[in-house]
């Protein structure tokens, strides 16, 4: 028989099949932070029960952390309350921790990758619904609730109904300063954020194997708002470069046959996949998101869609009331308040390249509030100060932060206040996201960029072009 990627992984961890179709499945890898994990840690107290593999286990401060003066420590209660718990289980179960004086501390979904410790043909799990993001390296990768943080934690193992197998093939090249993050909007304004309910999706054609690891990871991680649980992408060549000399990657003893089973990690051809879509990547033009869901998305150059142009018009009508909008409106007139370059979705090297070469030799516009830029990873951080990004952020007005999620979530310091309007590279635009009654657009890390500059949306195609 003929496996796809998804198969194959599912078949190399499942443990036993129940009567019920679900399926014990083993998990290689288990990513924790401060917000879901204090409970589970409670109730193997409570059970007294002990950590089954704590070698498979890294745990770091990213959701509540500050990202400026953390010098003074957390302000927030709830926030050093939850933090302080993390230090504590950690400390008492012996697991290693990258808090905030450890330069590798950042982002869980940043820092698995770019340690090693997410590999080709894990499984992997964390409490936190963009786990998907490691499925760019060949990884079996979705988020858990607490419930199933305590049972990885206790054994190893999570009970499981596969889910169907959904292909999405990209075929062409992107055209110049249109990124990952404009591709996976494009998608998920096409096929809805319940496109992927019940299924794996992975990304196959010559669009996706252009692209570089973290840029992948951008796919990835927006996979999981469109409803899927996980996302994935074939092991190949540019997976191996990004992995080689990686930190926690097996010893040289066992390089060798971890590389044999990699090259594995691609689906059979004719391999049977429930659903198939194809696009083409010469149709995707920068992204922004008009609404409250990622699927409300269209292109910097268009319009907010009418009424006459939606489904669900009460929904629609909803929307644009919450977003302080019209029908019709150009998006290129949309003005902003503040700018977000960060978030487990585009806060990697990469993206802090892409946007310091829009912000080179230019300001950030009168008219906005604020523009931060926040690296995912202390490593990120460091690398993009020895190459001097730092400075063109900051020479452009940009503020330059320590890493962590950030004005992602609202859930630490970096919040949008009532009715601020932000351009931003996180995942999520759904209302109170980013603070209560804040406004959001995704965008990529180029568009946000270009956003800072003009003080409202614009092509970035065109401000390089003139540039």
């Amino acid at each position: 028989m003929k496996h796809t990627l998804y198969d194959k992984i599912w078949a190399d961890h499942c443990i036993h099949e129940n009567e019920d179709k679900s399926s014990l499945i083993y998990i290689d890898r288990h990513l924790i932070h401060e917000v879901t994990s204090p409970q589970a840690f409670d109730g193997l107290d409570i059970k007294k029960r002990d950590i089954w593999n704590k070698q498979s286990i890294m745990a770091t401060t990213d959701h509540n952390v500050p990202t400026i003066n953390r010098d003074k420590g957390i302000t927030d209660p709830v926030s050093k309350i939850q933090v302080e718990t993390l230090r504590d289980n950690c400390k008492k179960h012996n697991i290693e921790l990258y808090d905030l004086d450890n330069i590798k501390q950042g982002i869980v979904h940043v820092i698995g990758p770019e340690l090693g410790m997410t590999q080709p043909g894990m499984t992997l799990v964390c409490g936190d619904s963009h786990t998907s993001t490691h499925g760019a390296l060949a990884s079996l990768a979705f988020g858990i609730g607490t419930s199933d943080v305590e049972h990885v934690l206790a054994t190893q193992c999570l009970n499981l109904t596969k889910d169907k197998n959904f292909k999405i093939h990209v075929n062409g090249k992107l055209k110049p300063f249109v990124t990952s993050k404009d591709l996976i909007l494009y998608i998920i304004g096409k096929i809805g954020t319940s496109g992927g309910t019940g299924f794996t999706i992975e990304y196959a054609g010559e669009a996706i194997t252009d692209l570089s690891i973290e840029s992948r990871m951008t796919m990835c991680n927006m996979t999981i708002e469109a409803g899927a649980k996980s996302g994935l992408m074939a092991f190949d060549k540019t997976t191996h470069d990004y992995l080689k000399d990686r930190e926690f990657l097996p010893s040289k003893k066992h390089y060798d046959n971890a590389l044999k089973y990699w090259e594995s990690l691609v689906s059979d051809e004719s391999a049977h996949f429930d659903r198939t879509e194809v696009f083409d990547a010469n149709d995707v033009e920068p992204q922004v998101t008009w609404g409250t869901s990622p699927e409300m998305v269209t292109p910097v150059d268009s319009k907010i869609p009418t009424p006459d142009t939606v489904t669900n018009e009460e929904e629609y009508i909803d929307t644009l009331k919450y977003m302080g909008l019209e029908p019709g409106v150009e998006i290129n007139s949309i003005s902003l308040d503040k700018i977000f370059i960060g978030s487990c979705t585009n806060s990697r090297i990469e993206d802090l390249r892409d946007a310091s070469q829009v912000v080179k030799g230019e300001k950030v516009s009168s008219s906005i509030k604020q523009a931060i830029v926040v690296p995912g990873s202390g490593l990120v951080k460091a690398q993009a100060e020895a190459e001097g990004l730092d400075k063109v952020f900051i020479d452009a007005g940009f503020e330059w932060r320590d890493p962590g999620c950030s004005m992602c979530l609202g859930m630490n310091d970096d919040f949008l206040q009532p009715y601020e309007r932000c351009a931003s590279t996180s995942n999520r635009n759904f209302q109170g996201r980013q603070g209560d009654k804040g406004r959001t657009h995704l965008v990529s890390p180029a568009m946000a960029a270009v956003a800072g500059i003009k003080g409202h949306f614009y092509n970035v195609k065109e401000f390089m072009n003139e540039k």
